[in-house]
């Protein structure tokens, strides 16, 4: 997330687990740039989502439809 409101990824591919739920997954990484395109304007990079979590694959599309669709209303 650094590297993300660094501006340092163009593209990002996520699996929903990334091994520690503790520390995060990817579904939290979508939500993180949904917030922070809502609240503070972050242009977000491209996101694709390679998980075999089937229910956690749908939840993080969704969730990067509407960063797409805030991101598009805010050009």
């Amino acid at each position: 997330m650094k590297l993300l409101e660094a501006g340092a990824v163009d593209e990002l591919s996520l699996d929903h687990d990334l091994g520690d739920d503790e520390r995060g997954t990817g579904y939290d990484v979508v939500l993180w740039i949904e917030e922070a395109v809502a609240l503070r304007g972050f242009r977000p990079p491209k996101i694709y989502v390679h998980s075999a979590n089937s229910s956690a694959r749908d939840k993080m599309i969704a969730g990067i439809q509407s960063i797409e669709r805030m991101a598009k209303e805010s050009k």
